[in-house]
């Protein structure tokens, strides 16, 4: 059954996946962007936010507004959370991406014991494509990340939680377009093409980049969220989404 929770279940799914036999050697170039790429982020912003901090936040304001400097720091160190997260699952997902169809589909091997059509494709030949079609992931993105940061801007004078919860579930929804489009690339299927498979079990695609998005949020096992979402998106490929076979 295609449900919220059955899509939880996906993802925790590619952690067992991706130590399975022929499938870990795959997992090791992913892990390793990643960790290269967060250890930049982290060098270059943490020393960016402190030079923010001491040019524009004082350090003579008077006692009593204190707690303006504290409230400002907080905002700022936030703010480059948010900034190291999203710039950190561009980078990734870009860097990655000529990788993750090959573990995609040598965890459907493992899972069908049938090769996907897609994981003969050479890496430098198809490189082009790859990035087109990162490139459209992106677009996608940032036509509903305008609006809704324009919105964002208004609620933030009526109801500040409820911009969280907007961009946790928009989140949600590129991660589970992000990460399906290995399994289901590899049968041909464009970004368009790929969406409307999505859109079809919405919610349990809500559940799998809710698990996604959490994840990206944990110190440490961020560094792993990637094969794992690849992993977690192909089983849910194969038992969801059987009739792509066809297309």
């Amino acid at each position: 059954m295609a449900t919220t929770t059955s899509g939880f279940k996906y993802f925790i799914q590619g952690l067992s996946l991706i130590t399975k036999p022929g499938v870990k050697r795959y997992v090791a170039i992913p892990l390793l962007i990643n960790i290269v790429i967060f250890a930049v982020l982290i060098m270059t912003l943490g020393g960016y936010m402190q030079d923010l901090i001491k040019e524009y936040i004082p350090d003579d304001l008077p006692e009593w507004l204190a707690w303006v400097k504290v409230v400002l720091e907080i905002m700022y160190y936030l703010l480059a959370l948010l900034i190291m997260f999203y710039t950190f699952t561009f980078l990734a997902n870009i860097v990655g991406a000529p990788f993750n169809g090959f573990l995609a589909a040598k965890v459907e091997e493992h899972l069908t014991g049938k090769i996907p059509p897609g994981s003969d494709r050479n890496i430098m030949a198809e490189f082009g494509a790859i990035m087109l079609g990162e490139l459209k992931k992106w677009l996608y993105f940032l036509m509903w990340a305008i609006p809704l940061a324009i919105i964002s801007l208004v609620l933030l004078f009526i109801f500040p939680p409820l911009i969280a919860v907007i961009w946790f579930i928009f989140g949600a929804w590129m991660f589970s377009i992000e990460y399906s489009d290995y399994p289901m690339g590899n049968y041909g299927l464009t970004f368009s093409d790929i969406r409307k498979e999505v859109s079809k079990k919405r919610m349990m695609s809500l559940g799998f980049g809710s698990a996604v998005t959490l994840g990206t949020m944990m110190p440490f096992f961020n560094f792993i969220v990637m094969p794992v979402a690849v992993a977690g998106a192909t089983a849910m490929r194969v038992e969801q989404f059987p009739m792509l076979e066809a297309k």
